[in-house]
């Protein structure tokens, strides 16, 4: 799965897309983790919560990495930094 995540809003759907991949209910997930079941639905509705420790976490279970790259439009990463 190849997917381009430029919001916290896309996280959610990149989640659930790799946990459903990985063949996973979110209750299986949630065992693998040590986590609750809620907390997975929780971070697939809404991944603002969602530390680092946890995100690499839930895509080693799934079977995803984490993949850093320049943008190919530098005017983003402008735009990106006045949200800060």
């Amino acid at each position: 799965m190849d997917q381009v995540i430029a919001t916290i809003g896309q996280m959610g759907h990149v989640l659930a897309a790799g946990r459903k991949r990985a063949g996973l209910t979110q209750a299986q997930a949630a065992a693998r983790l040590g986590i609750s079941q809620s907390r997975i639905s929780t971070l697939e509705r809404d991944s603002r919560a969602l530390t680092l420790d946890q995100l690499l976490a839930l895509f080693g279970v799934y079977g995803l990495q984490l993949l850093v790259q320049d943008r190919p439009d530098n005017s983003l990463i402008e735009a990106n930094e006045a949200q800060w």
